[in-house]
Order: C-alpha cells, then structure tokens, then sequence
C-alpha cells in the first residue's frame, strides 16, 4: 500500500469511510494505535519519511490525556530541580522547535510571576530560573521569543497581576515559557498534517487485539469487525498502552480547575506558586484568550481500571483552590469553580515512592512487531514520535519533523480570534464558521468532537449546555451534506 504526498490535510467522515476500506485490503507498512499528540506525531513522522501510514482511534483525536494538559510547551525546569538535567535539555529544545518552526501559531510565550511574600526563598528560585535560561539559549532559542527571566518589584507584581495579596509582598520573579492555544487542537494539526502526507487517519475505530503484525478492529460506528495488517505496529495509546501489551504503568492524576479571570484578578501574567511544605513543587495558574484561568496541578497516583474521562475529587479541587488562594487577595471558594478537568500521565513504573518523582523521560519498548511508546510530556513529543518510528527498523531514512510546519503555520490574516487558533486558516474558517469547518476538514464526527476537542467550549458545563443544540444540528447537517 503506497503513501501519496500530495494527499489534502482534510478530514471527515467521507475520506474516512474510503481510507478505512482501503486499509482492511492491503498491507501499510506502520499501523499507529492510539489518537493523542504521541500517535499522531508518530504518524506524521513515520508519514514524513515516506512510509505507508495508518493510525487508529477509538474514540477521537484528543479524547484521552492530551487534551487535559496544562496547555503549557515547558522548557523543564522541574527536571533541572530534580537532576534530570538531559531531559530538561530535551523540553527546552523541543519547545524552541515548537515555537520558533513547526507551530509557532500555536504557542506563545506566556509571562510567569512567582510572587515573593515574607521570606520566600528568592535566590534559590531565581537560580533555578537562570539555569532554565541557559538551557533556553543552548536550545537556540531566541530571547525575543522567550525573554530573560528578572526580579520585578512589588508596584509591578501588582500591575502584572492584581489580584496577588499586597501584604507582605517584595516583588516577584518574572520569567517566560511557552503556552499552547489548545493542546487537542495541537493533535489535530499533527493529524492533518500527517494525513497531508497521505497518513491514513481513522477515528471511531477500536483495536480489541494485536496478533503480531495484525490488528483486530472494531469500526465502532457500525459495529463491523476488520482485520489491518502492518510491517510494524506503534502502540501509542498511553495510560491504555496495558490494554495491547505487558507494560508495567502507574498513572498519575493531573488536576485543574477552570474559574473566571475577572473574579481572580488575573490578566495576562500566569502564577507559579510554591506548594507551602513542599521542595520544588509548584502551583500553576494560567490565563487563557478567552477569560477563563486553569488553576493546577496535581500529581497522584491512580489504582484500578483506568477510566476514558478521570473525574476530579473533591480533595484536588480543596487543594488547588487553597493553593491558588494562598498569594491571592481574595480567598477562592467552590463558588468560583467553574469546571474542572484531569488527564492521567502514562508514567512507567519504575520502583516504589510517589508518582511525583517518577521520571517523566519517555521508553520505547518492542516485542514481538509492536512498538510501544510511553511515558514522556507533550512537549517532548516530537522526539517520542521520531525515537519510536526509529525503533520500528522500517526505514532508514531521517526524521523530518525537526523543521516541518504543521498546517496553520506562516503569516496569518483574519478575526485575531480565529487566528491564534488556526493560523493561515483562519479567514476560511471565518468563512463558513467553525463547526462546519471542523465537520469538514478536522474529521469531527459529532458534536461531542466539536464542543470537547474541536473548540474548548465543553471544560466549562454550562457554556456546553448552552451552545449543545446548535452545535449538534449544525453538524447533524454538515454530516448529511458531506453524505449527499
């Protein structure tokens, strides 16, 4: 089965109908399992370098972790605090890549205040931050991209951030990363632009087995059973990797909360707030484009089956709201929340102790034809995807993706909304609106795609209820057009 090059990067139910018939007939030299931002830069990568590609999902793109992330590109400062300092390397010359090549529509630089009340501990702090400048300018990455990080006094903490408590604050340490738009539309443009190299993209379509080189599938639309055979087979479905193949995981849960910008005195400064009886552990919260602030992050481990969506327990929404609360005017109440979400990191397991000290570096495991990619950060995951299409043994050629740009990237024009979610597509997507074009080009197959993955809309329950009926005719007749 050959790749076409030259493929549009369109996606929906048509092509997909046509690409799974072709693939249950033939031979693709890479079968990729699993939709997230791993899988389909696998596809891209594997796709960029010729081979014959198809990736499968069962649900959607972004249905699992990658969509719960905290929308951060970081250049791994946590890693420098734990000794990691090779994987803290990595992050900061993936995120340059990511900012400065392949999606610099999707990732801005994001200022980050870590406001000094009392006795803070500034010096080792600020130490901290210089060593992740190193690593920034080792990477390349210029410093009108990602500024310098610096002391600011108290008067401009406040103006950065007004809503920080005033009592007893020094100042602040400003410092800069990277901020993804939108973490599932980052796999949607990995997607496409693997399907622009003739990648195979299909979603709804659940693997139940994998028999060496041969995949036993489910189309979950129609109930049908298929047979894909492969070369070589990327199992890149993270906390569910356990499902296909003997690996040893333990998931960590990741919790944010969403809450109004306006009520937290937020603008455009995120916090980094130091966990209170704690070493090298810190708080996010992070402002959005559109008014909303995610307040994270937990890391706790997960025991038994691992469920499609994670739900927050009330203890993490207690404990980030008290974090949050701790360098704020105002003390945040449960009335203030309203949404939160929680993905679970696919973290080997590599001994006893916490889930937060686990290493967050990536494996490649193959056994038997199947490769198995886990581990790892969203950030890093150009680098997963090119270490497991190396592992496959199926080509010799080199990965591409170092300096390929994913659709959407290049000079912009159009709504400034639209264009810090779509890039050079924005004005065709002005055009006809997003929930037609996420029907026809971003292989929305419902209206839980678009609500949940193709916008954002869904983190926040009662925006969903309000827009769900629009949205769900809309694509109800976009659905039956694409059929006519």
């Amino acid at each position: 089965m050959t790749t076409s090059p030259n493929a549009t990067t369109s996606l929906n139910a048509v092509r997909r109908r046509r690409e799974l018939a072709e693939v249950a007939e033939g031979t693709v030299d890479l079968l990729v399992v699993g939709g997230g931002v791993t899988g389909a830069g696998v596809a891209l990568d594997a796709a960029s370098r010729g081979l014959a590609v198809c990736l499968v999902e069962a649900h959607d793109l972004a249905f699992g972790t990658s969509r719960w992330s905290s929308k951060l590109v970081h250049g791994g400062l946590r890693y420098l605090a734990q000794g990691e300092v090779s994987l803290a390397y990595e992050s900061a010359v993936e995120r340059g890549i990511l900012m400065t090549r392949t999606a610099p529509h999707l990732v801005r630089p994001l200022p980050q205040l870590v406001p000094l009340h009392g006795k803070a501990h500034d010096p080792v702090v600020m130490a901290g931050l210089r060593a992740g400048d190193v690593l920034r300018r080792l990477a390349r990455t210029p410093s009108r991209v990602l500024p310098r990080p610096r002391h600011v006094p108290a008067a401009e903490a406040l103006a950065l951030v007004p809503g920080l408590d005033p009592h007893d604050l020094r100042g602040g340490l400003l410092a800069y990363d990277g901020q993804l738009v939108d973490d599932a539309r980052l796999v949607v443009a990995l997607a496409r632009t693997a399907a622009g190299f003739g990648a195979r993209i299909i979603t709804r379509a659940r693997v139940t087995a994998l028999d060496g080189r041969t995949a036993h599938v489910t189309d979950v639309l129609t109930g049908e059973s298929l047979t894909i055979r492969a070369r070589a087979i990327v199992n890149a479905t993270g906390v569910w990797a356990g499902n296909l193949v003997d690996v040893q995981l333990r998931p960590s849960r990741g919790s944010h909360l969403v809450l109004a910008a306006e009520t937290m005195g937020i603008t455009h400064t995120a916090l980094t707030v130091p966990v209170p009886g704690t070493r090298n552990r810190f708080g996010l919260v992070l402002p959005q484009r559109d008014g909303r602030v995610y307040v994270g992050l937990t890391d706790e481990p997960v025991e038994g089956p691992v469920p499609d969506v994670p739900a927050v327990p009330e203890s993490d929404v207690d404990f980030l709201l008290d974090m949050a609360s701790s360098v704020l005017r105002r003390t945040l109440t449960r009335d203030d929340v309203l949404g939160a979400f929680a993905g679970l990191r696919p973290l080997l397991d590599t001994g006893g102790g916490p889930s937060a000290d686990l290493s967050r570096r990536h494996a490649v495991l193959t056994s038997d034809g199947v490769t198995t990619v886990v581990g790892g950060k969203l950030t890093t995951y150009r680098r997963m995807a090119a270490d497991a299409v190396d592992a496959t043994g199926l080509t010799r050629a080199p990965s591409r993706t170092k300096s390929l740009p994913l659709v959407g990237s290049g000079i912009a024009t159009g709504p400034a909304e639209l264009v810090a979610r779509y890039g050079t597509e924005a004005t065709k997507v002005a055009e006809i609106g997003e929930v037609a074009w996420a029907v026809r080009h971003e292989g929305a197959l419902d209206a839980d795609d678009v609500l949940d993955r193709r916008t954002r809309t869904g983190l926040v329950p009662k925006d969903r209820k309000a827009r769900e009926a629009v949205v769900r005719q809309g694509v109800e007749a976009e659905l039956a057009a694409l059929s006519a």
